[in-house]
């Protein structure tokens, strides 16, 4: 299968070359030619199935032509290797945590789905794979820890200075070795810009491998669509029509599990759920689409003015805004919106949840008011202990540790400040 540029502007290629470019010639995001539903008796039995089957056969058709079977089966193995549990919260109310993996976030998926391609690409090559990626909170330590120590590839993390919880900066400033950590003097979208400047610099593609590690990334983009199907797979027993609040800051989750509905998974409806950037759900309510500064927020990692993947998202639907509307709703919520429902599910049910959790509940409880009778699902997408004050504060009582946190609590935290693009580039050079 080929991968083609959303501008349209630029040759297509092959999952490999998508994921080694990171982002066309073109400027545009790639997308698979095509998106094969799975065969009917996949969804009737996929009870019977383990996580790793239904993994593969969702990823198969995409990358088959670049990965043989046996690799990508150890591949999943990997990437793979912790839970995806469905918890009940409330009558019709239930979240996926996403937050088992090594750092405790939903990106681990991705950023280790990622990393193993690219380390099994990079195998008997030459030229080393530079991954530069930006992160609002939880994508740098997930890309850090995914990409820790693979061979042929290092890795440069812009992130906001002073817009990310303790932990989540400790998680990317920590490690060493093959990755380093930049601190910029300005917003995500200031870290994101730069990176897509980047990527269009004829002196630097001359003299480097350059891809991204961002969801704008086929890589890791895609692979979300597993738990996704995870999910499913365990609320089928409630024959209730299942739909997905999903907290959205880039996009890119959300559109991960619109794919997973194109291959055949029985899901109505998706909710996108932000905080007080809204820009999406602007555009869902006045067909306009105006990209805005981000604001910053309590559930950080959604702090995106012009998210990234939301064409992917029209592009699945053809620009057809009334086939979107049905298929999506969106809303904003507070900080105190958010607080408040922390506390709420807190006091209610005795279940912790993280700020972009909070949001994504909200948003699942806007939609029910509406279709009371819908088994919601929203996404728990971090560890309420990477956002430890705000959690705490909020609910007045302690977070226990968990051992993955621990291990970075007392690491020193090591990061280059930077402020604008000419010194990012200096850097590149210059390494």
């Amino acid at each position: 299968m080929n991968f083609y540029s959303l501008n349209k502007k630029a040759p297509e290629v092959s999952f490999k070359d998508a994921v080694i470019k990171g982002i066309a010639p073109d400027k545009g995001l790639y997308f698979p030619e095509r998106i094969e539903p799975l065969p009917a008796r996949f969804f009737e039995h996929i009870e019977d199935l383990t996580d790793h089957e239904i993994a593969f056969n969702a990823i198969h058709q995409f990358v088959s032509d670049e990965i043989p079977n046996d690799r990508l089966r150890e591949i999943i193995a990997k990437v793979l290797d912790f839970d995806f549990p469905v918890v009940e919260i409330e009558e019709n109310v239930s979240t996926l945590e996403l937050f088992h993996g090594p750092t405790m976030a939903f990106k681990d998926v991705g950023a280790r789905f990622m990393a193993n391609c690219l380390g099994y690409f990079s195998e008997g090559e030459k030229q080393d794979v530079t991954v530069l990626v930006a992160t609002s909170g939880d994508t740098g330590g997930a890309v850090a820890n995914g990409f820790l120590g693979v061979e042929g590839v290092r890795v440069v993390i812009l992130y906001p200075n002073g817009k990310v919880s303790d932990i989540q900066e400790r998680q990317l400033t920590t490690l060493g070795q093959n990755i380093t950590a930049l601190r910029v003097d300005g917003t995500f979208d200031d870290c994101q810009k730069m990176v897509k400047t980047a990527f269009l610099d004829g002196d630097l593609l001359e003299k480097m491998q350059l891809t991204s590690a961002n969801s704008i990334n086929v890589a890791r983009w895609l692979p979300q669509l597993f738990y996704f199907l995870f999910a499913y797979k365990q609320a089928k027993a409630k024959g209730k029509e299942i739909v997905f609040s999903i907290p959205s800051g880039n996009f890119g989750n959300i559109c991960a599990g619109m794919v997973a509905q194109r291959l055949g998974m029985p899901v109505k409806h998706f909710i996108a759920a932000t905080n007080v950037n809204d820009t999406v759900p602007e555009f869902m309510r006045t067909k306009e689409y105006t990209p805005k500064p981000s604001t910053p927020t309590i559930s950080n990692a959604m702090d995106v003015g012009d998210p990234s993947n939301f064409i992917r998202i029209r592009h699945l639907y053809q620009d057809n805004f009334e086939a979107l509307q049905k298929n999506l709703s969106s809303y904003a919520f507070s900080d105190a919106e958010t607080r408040e429902t922390m506390k709420k599910v807190y006091t209610k049910s005795g279940y912790i949840t993280d700020p972009h959790g909070a949001v994504g509940y909200l948003g699942l409880k806007k939609y029910q008011e509406t279709h009371p009778d819908c088994y919601g699902i929203f996404l728990e997408t971090a560890h309420p202990v990477k956002f430890l004050d705000v959690v705490e504060d909020t609910i007045g009582r302690s977070v226990d540790i968990p051992e993955q946190i621990k291990q970075v609590m007392d690491k020193e935290k090591k990061s280059i400040s930077i402020k604008e693009y000419d010194e990012l580039k200096q850097y590149l050079l210059n390494r």
